[in-house]
């Protein structure tokens, strides 16, 4: 951001700025308006990763890569650390909330289970939130019937 807002004539206000992505840009979009979201004022994650499911998933995930040489603690912290669902459990609700949220996925998404673990989550917290689940899968087939929804959201939320 300081090089774009260097070379180019953009606000520095976060009520200016929204972070969008599909896939892991999705997963980008949740991982830094969930660690820095005073830098957002909105955030449309499709089709995201939220992270490792568990500590027991991401412990299989490195160890199918064969990386044995970590801690039970260190397994935990990274967890908390990239694990959307762990990052707003360990927020004020007045914190997640400063973002707004448009979260996408298809129903036929292999990602489908994490985003719907944080839009429980967010539901129960009484965060707003956008939350779609559509017919589809993870493919730009999917992807292209969405892009001006999630624009459309980010462009209301300028106007506030």
């Amino acid at each position: 951001m300081p090089l774009v807002e260097k070379h180019y004539n953009v606000t520095f206000d976060a009520d200016q700025r929204a972070i969008v992505g599909l896939s892991m840009g999705g997963e980008g979009s949740f991982m830094y308006a969930l660690h820095h979201p005073e830098l957002f004022s909105s955030a449309a994650p499709m089709s995201a990763d939220v992270g490792p499911l568990t500590v027991e998933d991401l412990k299989k995930e490195l160890e199918n890569k064969g990386i044995t040489n970590y801690s039970e603690d260190d397994l935990q912290t990274y967890f908390e650390q990239h694990n959307a669902v762990e990052l707003v459990k360990g927020m004020t609700a007045e914190k997640a909330a400063s973002v707004r949220w448009y979260i996408d996925c298809g129903d036929d998404d292999f990602l489908y289970r994490g985003n719907a673990a944080l839009h429980v989550l967010l539901r129960d917290l009484e965060i707003p939130h956008e939350y779609r689940v559509r017919d589809g899968a993870h493919n730009w087939t999917y992807w292209r019937t969405w892009i001006g929804e999630g624009l459309r959201f980010v462009g209301e939320g300028f106007r506030r």
